[in-house]
């Protein structure tokens, strides 16, 4: 997804001068050439990222659209305070980055575990929270929110489903979701890169005879109540899953909106189910430990529709 990333904010670049990139001190692989091609739209902060976002806002408050990049931890939890009270709180067009979402630096250990940052950015008032689910989403999620007034979250993740435009004419639009696949068994509503586990999931589904909708719920906040309200009354269970504690992240976003509307559905909320990810293993390894890999969604999913 970073190299998605990058490569549509040089495009970008091209055509808007006053978008700038401000790293904390990472990604000199990936930013090779941008730093080279556009040297006045490129800085690095240093191991600063308070500062980064702070810098940042200033630059956006003086005309600049400004993209903070780093791990997804580093460049959110640890600069809470500044992208709240300096960023969101005056409507900068601060887009802050975050390559690692979920398990990706699962080797790491806990301090790169990116498990709670959608509940608590998605918290924060006046901010547009994004978590692309492959490629596409992510160069065409890169634009929109460049355009788009105001703060806003782009979690990238080293994972990556197949979320190839349906159509050749198919336009992206924050806030809107995208049907993958249809179905009316029940409607499988995910975020993030692990939609390449729920596709393989939802082939060995098929092969159960259950007709699994895939939706990519890309933009977590605002949330399409549309397409929520279309899959709880169109199917017979929702199964939201994510690479994130079930604890206000997308989950809690979905049982939100049906409440909010006085909709009862079956719901089943596969995630991050209690206590930190305590311990290391890649992304994969880890998804299989915490039942968030096909087999387990697929399994579980089977399960439910049983109950």
């Amino acid at each position: 997804m970073r190299d998605h990333f990058i490569q549509r904010l040089g495009e970008l670049v091209l055509q808007d001068p006053d978008i700038l990139l401000i790293t904390g001190d990472l990604g000199f692989g990936v930013f090779n050439d941008f730093r080279e091609n556009y040297p006045a739209n490129f800085i690095n902060v240093g191991v600063a990222e308070q500062q980064m976002t702070g810098l940042a806002t200033g630059l956006a408050l003086e005309g600049k659209t400004t993209f903070t990049y780093s791990i997804a931890n580093f460049a959110t939890l640890r600069c809470l305070e500044q992208i709240r009270n300096d960023a969101a709180y005056h409507g900068a067009n601060v887009n802050v980055v975050c390559i690692g979402g979920g398990f990706s630096y699962g080797a790491l250990g806990i301090s790169h575990h990116a498990t709670e940052d959608l509940a608590i950015l998605r918290s924060i008032p006046d901010i547009t929270v994004v978590a692309p689910c492959g490629h596409w989403e992510t160069m065409a999620a890169t634009a929109a929110i460049a355009q788009e007034p105001g703060t806003a979250y782009l979690r990238l993740d080293k994972s990556a489903g197949d979320d190839s435009a349906i159509t050749d004419s198919e336009s992206f639009t924050l806030g809107r979701a995208r049907i993958l696949r249809p179905g009316t068994d029940c409607a499988i509503i995910t975020t993030g890169g692990i939609l390449e586990e729920v596709q393989k999931a939802v082939a060995e589904l098929s092969t159960k005879n259950i007709a699994a909708r895939v939706i990519s719920m890309h933009t977590i906040k605002p949330i399409d109540v549309e397409t929520v309200m279309a899959a709880a009354t169109e199917t017979n269970a929702l199964i939201t899953v994510e690479e994130h504690t079930v604890n206000g992240g997308l989950g809690s976003a979905v049982l939100e909106v049906l409440a909010d509307h006085e909709q009862f559905t079956r719901v089943l909320r596969i995630g991050l189910e209690s206590g930190f990810s305590s311990i290391v293993g890649s992304q994969q390894y880890l998804r299989q430990l915490y039942k968030l890999d096909a087999a387990s969604i697929a399994q579980r999913t089977i399960e439910f529709l049983k109950q």
